[in-house]
């Protein structure tokens, strides 16, 4: 549930926006989640995409979650693509360019500032949907890349700690210690993608199973990134799992707790070529993803008792 301060009455439309009369405080903890997808929406978390300039970002409540899920908190956000490691900025016009508006919970569009993102329309979600482009090619030799979303307030502070006077006229506030390029992991969504032709992909997939071994539709988990940033992920629909694509090295974190519709019991990690790990109850789960590991899932088994 959304606090009250987060209750804006912004009086925005599906549509650009010119002025902004509503902010997220810079302590919040973000509900919903960012995503991926081609400009109608038609392909959330589609994850491998032929042109850099396919790829839109979308968010609100985290797909496949259920009807009472939470969105993103109203306000103004500013966004960035790096590489999966955060190091690199490859965002390549200044963070003013780069923002976007949340009403009820879904995007619904830029700020206008002469240089804003093109959008495109989500009519499933019935949200606004923003291009990601101009970015640089990534250095992975994966072709992957990271995109990020933090209130615009936490972006200010966060490069305003790191000595920059101007954050939204900057392309790149810098690097240091928790803040990359004034975007912190905690006040922040991500999510991998990649913009290249390739059958190759390494995921992580949550399988919430009944006592018959089929997969639980609408269940969801905690996932925390490499950088430690969080996001819920549920299972998208009857008979799917749980899935984080297109991970990056590096140890990731799951929690996995007490829901309706599943009360944890036994769970087990299946990493290909490597030993099955077995965990009773509720708890975090750390799953190590090797570098070794190019293509193939790592697998995820909860075992719900009603």
């Amino acid at each position: 549930m959304k606090p009250d301060f987060f209750k804006y009455a912004c009086g925005l439309g599906l549509a650009v926006v010119v002025l902004l009369g509503c902010s997220i405080p810079a302590q919040a903890q973000l509900s919903g989640a960012i995503f991926t997808t081609l400009p109608d929406g038609s392909a959330v978390n589609f994850n491998i995409y032929a042109s850099k300039s396919d790829v839109y970002l979308d968010g609100g409540p985290p797909p496949g979650a259920p009807s009472t899920a939470a969105g993103l908190p109203d306000g103004t956000y500013v966004f960035q693509v790096t590489d999966p490691s955060g190091k690199t900025l490859l965002s390549l016009d200044p963070a003013r360019c780069r923002q976007f508006t949340v009403l009820n919970g879904n995007i619904n569009g830029v700020v206008v500032t002469g240089c804003q993102h093109l959008t495109g329309f989500d009519s499933g979600r019935n949200s606004v949907t923003v291009q990601l482009m101009p970015y640089a090619d990534t250095p992975n030799n994966g072709g992957e890349y990271k995109a990020w979303a933090t209130p615009v307030q936490n972006y200010i502070d966060g490069c305003t700690t790191l000595g920059v006077a101007d954050p939204l006229g900057t392309i790149d506030c810098g690097i240091t210690g928790g803040d990359f390029h004034g975007f912190i992991p905690s006040h922040s969504k991500t999510d991998n993608f990649k913009a290249r032709t390739t059958t190759g992909n390494r995921e992580i997939d949550t399988n919430f199973v009944n006592s018959t071994g089929q997969n639980i539709p609408f269940i969801c988990e905690t996932w925390i990134d490499t950088l430690g940033v969080s996001n819920t992920v549920c299972a998208t629909s009857p008979q799917e799992s749980a899935k984080v694509e297109d991970v990056e090295t590096g140890v990731h974190h799951f929690v996995i707790f007490n829901q309706p519709g599943c009360t944890v019991g036994n769970i087990s990690i299946q990493v290909p070529n490597g030993p099955i790990q077995y965990f009773t109850g509720p708890q975090t789960l750390e799953v190590k993803v090797p570098a070794g590991f190019k293509t193939g899932s790592i697998e995820i088994f909860v075992n719900c008792n009603f």
